[in-house]
This record gives C-alpha cells, sequence and structure tokens, in this order.
C-alpha cells in the first residue's frame, strides 16, 4: 500500500523552554486527522538526498479530538540538521511535508493497571497526549504518576499543565527530577530514583512506560527488571535517538 504524505501548515510555534518549541501543524486538505494518544508523523525536511537523511520522527504532543491539528515538541540540537532546519527556517505559516500518525506505543483500551510514565525532555510528548486523552474524555482509569526529569528547573516542560492537573485529579501525581540544580526543593539527581523508591515491591497490577534517550531507558528497564523484580510484559517503551 502507497504511502500517503500531507503538507501541513505551521500555524502556530512557542517558545516551550530553552532550546525547546512546540510546532503546531494543521493539515487544511483533512477535515480531521484520527490518531491514537502516544503516536508519532514523520517529517521529510529538504536537508538531504536519502531518506534516512530527511526523515525526522516526533510524537504528537496534542490530545486526539477530532481536528486536523498536531502540536509537535522538538528540542534544538546543535548536531542535528533536522532540528537546525526547523529552529532556523520554519515559520509560521510554512509547510511541512509528513506522514502518518503511526506507532503502537499506546494505552490499552480498557486501563485496568496503575500507569507510571518516565521521561526525560522531549519525551513528555506522547504521555502529554495520553494523559489529555484520558482526562478529556474520561475514561476509566486507575492513578496516574508522571515522573520527568530535566536538567535545571526552566527545562520543565508543560509545567503549568500538569502542576493543575495535579491539583485537580487525585488519581494523577507528578515528580519532577532535576539533575543540575542542588537548590531545586524537589527531586534532584537522576530520574531512576523516584521508581526504586515509590516502586520498590513487584506488583502485577502496574505499567511502566518509558520515554527518552536510549541510555535513560536501557537503565530504567534493567533497574525494573533486574534490581526491581517487574515482569517484561509490565514495562513498555519508545526510544528518542
Amino acid at each position: 500500500m502507497a504511502t500517503t504524505w500531507y503538507n501541513g501548515i505551521v500555524k502556530k510555534i512557542a517558545e516551550q523552554a530553552p532550546n525547546v518549541r512546540t510546532f503546531h501543524v494543521q493539515v487544511p486538505e483533512l477535515p480531521s486527522l484520527p490518531f491514537e494518544a502516544g503516536q508519532f508523523i514523520t517529517l521529510d525536511l529538504p536537508i538531504g538526498e536519502k531518506r534516512l537523511q530527511r526523515w525526522r520522527s516526533y510524537s504528537i504532543a496534542n490530545a486526539p479530538d477530532g481536528r486536523n491539528v498536531l502540536e509537535l515538541c522538538v528540542v534544538r540540537s546543535e548536531a542535528g540538521l533536522g532540528t537546525r532546519y526547523l529552529f532556523e527556517d520554519i515559520r509560521e505559516g510554512s509547510v511541512l511535508k509528513f506522514k502518518g500518525p503511526e506507532g503502537g506505543f499506546i494505552l490499552p483500551e480498557t486501563i485496568d493497571k496503575d500507569l507510571v510514565f518516565i521521561c526525560t525532555g522531549t519525551g513528555i510528548a506522547p504521555f502529554r497526549s495520553m494523559i489529555l486523552d484520558i482526562m478529556h474524555q474520561h475514561k476509566a482509569h486507575r492513578s496516574i504518576h508522571l515522573i520527568f526529569g530535566a536538567r535545571e528547573e526552566s527545562g520543565i516542560l508543560y509545567r503549568a499543565d500538569f502542576e493543575a492537573l495535579a491539583q485537580k485529579s487525585p488519581l494523577f501525581k507528578y515528580d519532577i527530577v532535576l539533575s543540575k540544580q542542588p537548590e531545586w526543593p524537589g527531586w534532584k539527581g537522576h530520574i531512576h530514583q523516584v521508581y526504586l523508591t515509590e516502586y520498590p515491591n513487584p506488583r502485577a497490577d502496574i505499567a511502566f512506560y518509558l520515554c527518552g534517550w536510549s541510555n535513560m531507558v536501557d537503565e530504567a528497564m534493567e533497574n525494573l527488571m533486574q534490581k526491581l523484580g517487574y515482569d517484561r510484559a509490565q514495562i513498555h517503551f519508545e526510544l528518542y535517538g
């Protein structure tokens, strides 16, 4: 089956944190663009000749709501041609060619376990989509624990959204870990200490979802299975880079 490519119009660009921007992309040719919370799209950027040089995948950060707008959360990498192009050449009104949405990093139809979302940086994007989808659609769920890691306070993404939700919903818990800010009053150091402390005894009624760079995901997988004794089937992940 032939791949369908769309031309998305960048309707809004916002600074989310230093070197992090959100790109709101609308697809005028479609009245709606269905997707499942946690999925991604793949951009075809004019930065090379070969497919592997041009294609960049980004998780969708907004919830499925029947519209034709997708929100992408992108961190700039000085070594990355893709993010350099997005940050330097893309403006509101620019066109982005993409395919998707696709991907299997999604929640089950029936949520019958406590959810623990572990992420760093822009790895928070699919979890924001999942959480907003659960809340906006009033889906039946158990507890949700979002554990987010960054270097400094300025790098906390979507902080106001999640702090407000934690105040509103007794089933939502939000923990931030900062690795490079000693005066931070909350968790300090690496993200792994939170789930190691909070979930030391294996339970069958819990599911862990991990999203971030491969070294963080690899360490978390090892900690959960080898140190704590959780079953591999309870752990789901999406890699960035």
